[in-house]
């Protein structure tokens, strides 16, 4: 006990707190279970949600705010190791030495003036506004328990006035009760039923001025630093003109795919050599005449009986050209006009005349569709063509399916086969020299890197 005195806490004091806690806590169960009315306050209640609003949103701006001053910082640090970078490598019998260093400087200076300034007029004043935050809220949480003591004080008032048996000492104690726990209650009610909407409409304000002092101190920090770009480059501009002999070579990106003209070649033999294997077939050894296997076109296949009816004509494809389509005709005519000796001199020889095979040729087609109505233009360039590039710069071919190209060489792009096997920044096509000279496309195309290359048509 005499430790307690000695500290201004009194046992008595105590016990009154923890009587005041007990009656809190039966006046709040009363009123929840309906048993004891509750003294609202709908106009105190708006209050209160637009003061946790308020709180709510001025706590996200200073977190944004500090994370923003973070960013700063480090793009500060990142600006001045760039410089530092520059300022390493700049030869010291380069022109514009001097000037490098005094742009780096001034670069340091500048992002530094520009995050205190946020500081001080957007963190600091952000940090004062939060700062009357936590005293309000305290008050409205300490007007919420006096309100309870003083809605209990009034119920022990009216509890005592209706009983039965009426004692004077008592009610006139719970009166005296009543009366100062009103008297607290509404000198706190008072005071934040004042407080809260000024503190509610003092937002405006505040947002306008931070967002103005951010706007305000970013356009001048970019204006400072446009010029001292500008200054920059002027001396880079001064150094590429002594030195424009060394050009930067342009490079082609690498390309991680599986080269595709290879992988086609190595296709091609491996399905060529059981083609060559079967090209003789022996006889058979009980002497019956040799047939000839069945042979098919491109998309047609000549079936048995148009070739067994004699002057029987060759089928011909739409797009037939017309020297196949004359001979074809010729031949017929020769089957005819020998007439029933050939095919008696056919029977006794026992043999089977083979198949004719018939050349069709295909429309223009772009990424695999027949492009109907080509214009005359296309029907000039290779199938699928999409588009014309010029070579800006010489690229030396470093695989065989790669294009040698020279500067101001006209390629024409074409789709990939398999667009699988494109790798990002290459292009497939054929020069336009060799289309025109050769107008074969499996001797010319090949792939090119794009960034050599601009586009013209």
């Amino acid at each position: 006990m005499a430790e307690l005195g000695s500290k201004g806490v009194t046992a008595g004091k105590i016990a009154s707190n923890v009587q005041k806690k007990l009656t809190r806590a039966q006046e709040k169960v009363l009123q929840k279970l309906g048993k004891a009315d509750e003294t609202k306050d709908e106009q105190f209640e708006q209050c209160v949600q637009n003061f946790n609003k308020q709180l709510s949103e001025g706590t996200r701006l200073q977190k944004d705010l500090r994370t923003y001053l973070a960013s700063v910082k480090a793009m500060h640090e990142a600006s001045k190791k760039l410089t530092e970078c520059l300022q390493e490598v700049y030869e010291p019998d380069w022109p514009g030495r001097d000037d490098t260093n005094k742009i780096a400087e001034n670069n340091d200076l500048l992002w530094t003036d520009f995050h205190q300034k946020l500081v001080d007029q957007a963190l600091l004043t952000m940090d004062t506004y939060l700062g009357q935050f936590p005293d309000i809220k305290s008050r409205i949480a300490k007007r919420g328990r006096k309100l309870v003591d003083y809605d209990s004080a009034r119920h022990h008032f009216e509890a005592l006035q209706t009983a039965k048996k009426k004692d004077e000492t008592k009610i006139a104690k719970a009166e005296e009760e009543l009366v100062k726990a009103q008297k607290v209650f509404e000198e706190m009610n008072v005071d934040l039923q004042e407080e809260l909407p000024s503190l509610w409409n003092s937002r405006v304000g505040f947002y306008v001025n931070t967002f103005q002092s951010i706007a305000g101190l970013e356009e001048n920090f970019h204006k400072e630093m446009s010029k001292l770009n500008q200054n920059l480059h002027d001396v880079l501009l001064g150094l590429d003109k002594q030195y424009s002999g060394n050009a930067f070579p342009v490079k082609a990106q690498p390309r991680k795919k599986t080269k595709l003209f290879a992988r086609l070649r190595k296709k091609m033999s491996s399905d060529s050599t059981p083609a060559k294997a079967n090209k003789s077939p022996s006889p058979p050894p009980d002497g019956s005449p040799i047939t000839s296997p069945e042979t098919k076109t491109v998309n047609h296949e000549l079936e048995p009986s148009t070739l067994e009816a004699p002057g029987a004509s060759i089928p011909k494809s739409p797009s037939q050209p017309a020297e196949a389509a004359h001979a074809g005709a010729e031949a017929a005519g020769s089957e005819a006009a020998g007439g029933a000796e050939t095919s008696k001199t056919e029977a006794d020889s026992g043999s089977t005349s083979l198949p004719a095979v018939v050349v069709e040729t295909f429309p223009a087609t772009v990424n695999g569709t027949v492009e109907a109505g080509a214009s005359s233009e296309r029907a000039d360039m290779p199938p699928g063509f999409l588009f014309k590039v010029q070579a800006m710069h010489d690229y030396t071919a470093t695989d065989s399916d790669e294009l040698q190209l020279k500067a101001g060489d006209v390629v024409l792009v074409i789709p990939f086969e398999n667009p699988e096997e494109q790798d990002e920044g290459w292009l497939m096509g054929v020069k336009e020299s060799d289309w025109i000279q050769h107008k074969e496309l499996d001797q010319c195309r090949g792939v090119f890197p794009e960034n050599f290359t601009e586009r013209v048509q």
